[in-house]
């Protein structure tokens, strides 16, 4: 009873193995997950955490320790004799440790933090930009995989075609009304058949490795990818992740503009200073004595007014550089919009002739078959208007499969 169980339950696996399918959506989304690239998100956040931890720490009290020892050629001397004062020696020793605590740095600390944080957005719509890429790959693997199976489908179709003419043939050969060399014509076109299909299913072999390794997880041949629909697809909005990654990189320029600004602020901070050496701070006494000094300090480097106005200007030039790298970009892109937007049409047009070339094309074949049995038609001649069916056939699959793959080209042009 368990051995039933389980066979049944391998049974009902391998049904639901190969009804198993796979949206291009579904590509998309493994295909990004298991890109390398991927893993640079989590460094970039790791890096900026880092960055703005290290930044933080300016308000911090910054604390420094130092320590001399001099021989001084001449020391301060006092002309007259006085009761228990001594000259300075010429030999000096002094330690001293520095706190310092700030209290308003003009909002430079601050403006750091921003930079850091908007340069990360700006390095993640870089990848952003990078992983999109890869769908158009995706597309051309996972459209090549569903012309490959239906093209397989019409070659099995076309090889039993070819059968019924054999059987056919070969009664028409009892009868005398056919030879041995219509008999050879047909077994050629049935070997060219069986070749086509090997040469298919190696090319769906190949791409389904290739979409194996982009999804990193391994396809099966008799996997069914979900066809998608040919329905109107013109939407007009631009949702590229490049457009996001120029308002990233205009916003951090704005951010190293608040940075240069701050420079300019003057900086209040408190400070304490403890010290021991000889002589201390009272410079009457030659000996080693302990000290401190505390207080309040303000600072105002005003040299940065110097380069100021050159690092603004410098500044609005990368900004006008990459709007015109956005105006390029959407020129392009527009450009491919609308040339993918007739692409579509166009093939929507030939779709609209294809089913009646196909019927004449077999209208025409059926004529040939009846001639053929009357005597009045080769086999060879047959044989063309079998082979111009077939390629009518084809000729509509593969239109109807670059019609879905102009749809969703148009969809990663625009990201809809």
């Amino acid at each position: 009873m368990k051995h039933r169980i389980f066979t049944l339950i391998i049974m009902v696996f391998i049904v639901l193995k190969g009804y198993a399918q796979l949206s291009i959506e579904d590509c998309y989304e493994k295909a990004e997950l298991n890109y390398p690239l991927i893993k640079q998100y989590g460094l970039i956040e790791k890096s900026k955490d880092y960055n703005l931890s290290n930044t933080g720490k300016g308000y911090l009290p910054q604390i420094q320790f130092s320590a001399k020892a001099t021989y001084q050629s001449e020391v301060i001397k006092i002309p007259i004799n006085i009761p228990n004062i001594k000259g300075l020696s010429k030999e000096q020793y002094g330690a001293t440790i520095d706190i310092n605590q700030t209290i308003w740095d003009g909002g430079n600390i601050k403006s750091q933090k921003d930079n850091i944080t908007s340069q990360a957005v700006v390095d993640k719509k870089n990848l952003e930009v990078s992983i999109y890429s890869i769908r158009q790959r995706i597309n051309q693997l996972f459209f090549g995989i569903l012309l490959y199976d239906e093209m397989l489908k019409q070659n099995t179709l076309y090889q039993e075609d070819l059968k019924r003419n054999f059987d056919q043939i070969s009664a028409y050969m009892q009868s005398g009304i056919a030879n041995r060399a219509d008999m050879d014509a047909v077994e050629v076109e049935q070997i060219k058949a069986r070749q086509k299909r090997t040469e298919l299913e190696y090319g769906k072999k190949a791409y389904l490795e290739m979409l194996s390794v982009f999804v990193n997880e391994q396809i099966d041949e008799n996997i069914q990818l979900r066809k998608p629909t040919n329905n109107d697809l013109y939407l007009t909005n631009n949702q590229r992740p490049e457009l996001e990654m120029y308002d990233a990189q205009l916003h951090n320029l704005d951010v190293q503009r608040n940075e240069v600004n701050a420079t300019l602020m003057p900086k209040l901070s408190a400070f304490v200073t403890g010290g021991y050496g000889r002589p201390g701070l009272n410079m009457l006494k030659n000996k080693f004595s302990a000290y401190y000094i505390g207080g309040v300090s303000l600072s105002w480097n005003l040299s940065s007014l110097y380069t100021r106005k050159n690092k603004l200007n410098n500044i609005e030039i990368s900004k006008s550089m990459i709007e015109s790298q956005r105006e390029t970009f959407l020129f392009d892109n527009r450009l491919d919009m609308s040339q993918s937007k007739i692409d579509i049409e166009k093939i929507r047009q030939i779709l609209k002739s294809d089913d009646n070339i196909i019927r004449l094309r077999g209208s025409v074949k059926n004529s040939a078959e009846a001639k053929v049995a009357n005597g009045t038609l080769s086999v060879l001649e047959l044989m063309k208007e079998v082979n111009a069916e077939q390629q009518a056939i084809q000729d509509k699959i593969v239109h109807e499969i670059e019609l879905i793959q102009a749809i969703y080209n148009l969809k990663y042009i625009t990201n809809n």
